[in-house]
């Protein structure tokens, strides 16, 4: 049980990416937005009429995705 413990605890945190409404980016906050996804390299998700539409990486995290072999 114990080992099954720190097994757990060695594996890295998954974020749970934030989510913004197609709404925001209409509204001028794209662009604070964007800034925020860079400096933090985030995962944004946008709503629109509350579903999940696209996701938006900083393009740092979109270039090691492609070094690793992913299809984006």
């Amino acid at each position: 049980m114990l080992s099954e413990v720190c097994e757990v605890s060695k594996r890295k945190a998954i974020a749970v990416p934030d989510t913004h409404t197609i709404t925001e980016f209409l509204k001028g906050q794209a662009s604070r937005i964007f800034d925020e996804v860079a400096e933090h390299d985030k995962v944004i998700i946008v709503n629109k009429h509350s579903r999940p539409q696209n996701v938006v990486i900083s393009y740092q995290r979109y270039k090691k995705l492609k070094e690793d072999g992913a299809d984006v």
